[in-house]
């Protein structure tokens, strides 16, 4: 008989061994469980992050490029050599000019002048590049006013006479225009 006492007793002892033990497991495996979860948000945040970043650079740098391609210098360089020839023409007939040709000479180097302006104002507009309108109210964005003067003919603010052109190229000031204006 005692050995069978002793039998349902350590047969009573195992199952409450196994049920701490599966207890223990399971609260590890739930620790586990929430440390992966944790370790996998933080990665999932340094992801988006790095996505995030990543798709500002590539989207600056296209705006650079698009920046960098619409003011590109190289292809208005190229277009005002037929201007340097024209000017180069220009100043080899003047040297040529004797006195007694001076008023037949000179026509044919104020036609040539002209003809020369011409190229260069074709060619600047080519490129985007545009005189600053100097009528009017004087805008301090693309005027610079030397001086002020008084004027009966002229709105006090308003522009008086231009004494440098300004110009733009598309959209940004290459240089004001300088102005005086009306006190």
């Amino acid at each position: 008989m005692s050995s069978e006492k002793v039998t349902s007793d350590v047969n009573q002892e195992i199952p409450e061994m196994e049920s701490e033990s599966t207890t223990e497991n399971e609260e590890r495996g739930t620790d586990e469980l929430t440390e992966l979860k944790e370790l996998v948000a933080e990665w999932e945040d340094k992801y988006l992050r790095t996505h995030a970043d990543f798709e500002n650079s590539k989207r600056l740098l296209a705006k650079d490029k698009a920046a960098a391609v619409s003011y590109a210098n190289e292809s208005f360089a190229n277009d005002m050599l037929s201007v340097v020839d024209s000017f180069e023409s220009a100043l080899a007939t003047i040297e040529a000019t004797e006195s007694d040709e001076s008023s037949e000479v000179l026509e044919k180097i104020k036609e040539g002048l002209e003809l020369t302006y011409g190229q260069l104002s074709k060619m600047l507009e080519k490129n985007g590049i545009k005189a600053v309108e100097t009528e009017g109210e004087f805008n301090p964005d693309v005027h610079q006013a030397i001086m002020q003067v008084d004027s009966e003919e002229v709105e006090a603010g308003n522009i008086v006479q231009v004494l440098q052109k300004g110009y733009t190229i598309k959209d940004r000031l290459l240089r004001p225009a300088m102005v005086s204006t009306a006190k």
